[in-house]
C-alpha cells in the first residue's frame, strides 16, 4: 500500500508515523475497506471509471511548468469552492539526515513559521497568517517536508506572499529554536508513552541498520536537545533551495494566473546547487539475516510486526504496483490469506502493507494474537506467505476487485483540492509526478505473475526483522526467546 493512497497518513505535524496506527489500530479496517470495494466495483460499472478516463482528467487538470530557478510548479484546477491551497514541498525529510542530524528535518519544520526578514517578531509571522484566515500546517516524512495554506481564492497573491517569505529569510532566532525544541521534545514523549512507538523504534533499527537516522523521522532526543540555529541553517542552504522544490496551487484558480503569481512572487528565490550531488544518500544497507526484537511492555494482547526490505520505487517501479495489488489482495476479509489466518482464530486480525519510498520502502505483516497461539499463529502466517507463489493462489477476480478499488479511491482522492494538493506533493517528492499520473494505468496490467514475482523476489526465504509486543508475565510463562523467532523464518545465518 502507499502513505497518501489508503495508507496511515499520520506524519510528523509534527510527529512521525504512528506506530500504533502501523501495528493495531490500522489493522481491524481492512474487512470495512472492502466493503467499500464493493461499492466501488458498483460505481465502477454505473459511471463506468477508467484508467484512460482517469488519465485523460489528469492530464486535463494538472497543469505544469518550470520556473528559470528551477522551481516547478503545478496548478490543479478546482472550482468547486472559492478556495485554494497553496503548498511547496521540499525534497527533504529522514532520508537526509546523517546520525549528527537525526530529527533535524522535523526540527526545521516547527521553525518555518518563526521569524524571518520580513516578519522579524515572535510569532509575528503566524500572526499575519492568521489575519488573513488562512489555514496552514506542515508535515515531514521519511523523503519529504511540505508547508501549505488554505485561503479563499481572492486572497492567493497575498498567501503566497506570506508563504514565501518563509523560505526567502528565515532568521532562526535562539529564543524560538528553544521554545520548539521543547515542542519537539513533547512530541517525543508523548510517542515514547506508547508501547507501539518502542516497538517501531527497536524494530526499525534492527531493520535498517546504519541507515535508521535515515529512516527516522522523529530522530534522536539528545540531537534535537543541542541542535543550534547554524545547523538549521545548514539544512536550509543545502535543501530549501527551488529547484528541489515544488509548488502546487489546487483549487479555484486558473492555471494561467497561477503561473504568473508563481513567477511574481516565488521568482526571487535563488536556485542552487544540487543538493543531492554536494551531500549524496547513501544506498541502504541489504538486511543479511532474519532478526528478531522481543519488547515487554504491559499490555493485553501480542502484538506482532514482521518487515523486510521491499522495492525502490525508482529502482524498481514495477514491483511497487504489484506491491499494492498483492497487498489489497491478501487485505481482502474473503481471501485465502483472511480465512486461514483469521477465521481460524489463529489471530485476531492481520495485515500487510507496502510503503512506496526511494530508498527502499518496508514491507510490512502485522497482526494481534494471544500468547498461547502466538507461535502456531506466526508459522502459518509465514506459510501462508510462502503458499503465495503457488500456481493458481490469486484469483482473476480478486485482483480484478482490488484494482477496482483503488481506481475509484484515486478518483476520489481528486474531490479535496487541499488534499489533492498533498497527495501531488507526496508523489513528486518521492517518486515523480509521472508515477502518479499512470498509477490506475499501471494497476489494471498487473497480473498474478506480477505478483508472485514480487513475492519471490522481495518476501519468501528473504531476511526479515520480526518484532512481538507482549506482556512480561506472558513472555515467562511461554518461553519466548528471540532465537526461536529467528528459527522459525528459516533464513538465519
Amino acid at each position: 500500500m502507499r502513505e497518501i493512497k489508503g495508507r496511515s497518513n499520520a506524519t510528523a505535524s509534527g510527529t512521525v508515523h504512528s506506530a500504533q496506527a502501523r501495528l493495531g489500530a490500522r489493522v481491524p479496517g481492512y474487512r470495512t475497506i472492502w466493503r467499500r470495494a464493493a461499492c466501488a466495483i458498483l460505481m465502477i460499472v454505473v459511471w463506468g471509471v477508467s484508467s484512460e478516463a482517469q488519465r485523460a482528467h489528469l492530464e486535463k487538470v494538472v497543469q505544469r511548468r518550470l520556473l528559470p530557478n528551477g522551481l516547478e510548479v503545478i496548478v490543479i484546477e478546482n472550482h468547486g469552492v472559492p478556495l485554494v491551497t497553496a503548498e511547496v514541498t521540499v525534497r527533504n525529510g529522514a532520508f537526509t539526515q546523517t546520525p549528527e542530524y537525526a530529527g533535524l528535518a522535523h526540527m526545521y519544520e516547527h521553525m518555518f513559521f518563526k521569524a524571518n526578514r520580513e516578519f522579524p517578531n515572535p510569532d509575528e509571522y503566524i500572526d499575519e497568517m492568521s489575519q488573513l484566515g488562512a489555514v496552514f500546517n506542515a508535515s515531514t516524512r521519511e523523503e519529504q517536508v511540505n508547508y501549505y495554506l488554505t485561503v479563499s481564492s481572492d486572497s492567493l497573491e497575498a498567501g503566497l506572499r506570506l508563504l514565501v517569505s518563509g523560505f526567502l529569510a528565515p532568521t532562526f532566532r535562539t529564543d524560538e529554536l528553544e521554545r520548539e525544541r521543547q515542542v519537539v521534545i513533547g512530541e517525543y514523549d508523548r510517542n515514547e508513552s506508547s508501547p507501539f512507538f518502542r516497538m517501531e523504534q527497536e524494530t526499525g533499527q534492527a531493520l535498517w541498520g546504519s541507515f535508521w537516522s535515515r529512516k527516522n523521522v522523529i530522530g534522536d532526543r539528545d540531537v534535537i536537545l543541542s541542535t543550534t540555529p547554524s545547523k538549521m541553517r545548514d539544512i536550509q542552504q543545502l535543501y530549501y533551495v527551488p529547484n528541489n522544490s515544488v509548488l502546487i496551487l489546487s483549487g479555484d484558480v486558473n492555471p494561467r494566473d497561477g503561473f504568473t503569481l508563481a513567477e511574481k512572487i516565488f521568482g526571487a528565490w535563488k536556485r542552487g546547487d544540487d543538493p543531492f550531488k554536494k551531500a549524496p544518500v547513501p544506498p541502504v544497507p541489504a538486511l543479511s539475516a532474519t532478526k528478531a526484537v522481543i519488547i515487554e511492555e504491559n499490555v493485553n494482547a501480542v502484538t506482532v510486526l514482521i518487515q523486510w526490505h521491499g522495492p525502490s520505487v525508482r529502482a524498481d517501479e514495477a514491483a511497487t504496483f504489484a506491491a499494492d495489488v498483492y497487498s489489497g489482495v491478501l487485505n481482502n476479509p474473503q481471501s485465502r490469506f483472511q480465512r486461514r489466518l483469521v477465521d481460524t482464530g489463529l489471530w485476531q486480525a492481520v495485515g500487510v502493507n507496502y510503503y512506496t519510498l526511494n530508498n527502499v520502502g518496508p514491507i510490512s505483516v502485522s497482526g494481534q494474537t494471544t500468547p498461547g497461539r502466538l507461535r502456531d499463529g506466526i508459522r502459518a502466517l509465514l506459510a501462508e506467505l510462502r503458499a503465495s507463489v503457488e500456481p493458481g493462489y490469486f484469483t482473476a477476480d480478486e485482483i480484478a476487485a482490488d484494482k477496482a478499488n483503488r481506481a475509484v479511491t484515486t478518483e476520489f482522492g481528486m474531490e479535496r483540492s487541499s488534499e489533492f494538493a498533498h497527495t501531488i506533493g507526496f508523489w513528486w517528492s518521492v517518486s515523480g509526478l509521472e508515477y502518479y499520473m499512470k498509477y490506475v494505468d499501471e494497476m489494471a496490467a498487473r497480473t498474478a505473475a506480477d505478483l508472485q514475482q514480487y513475492a519471490r523476489r522481495y518476501i519468501v526465504d528473504k531476511p526479515f526483522v520480526v518484532g512481538v509486543l507482549i506482556s512480561p508475565d506472558d513472555r515467562r510463562r511461554i518461553n519466548l526467546t528471540e532465537r526461536e523467532l529467528i528459527l522459525m523464518g528459516g533464513t538465519a545465518k
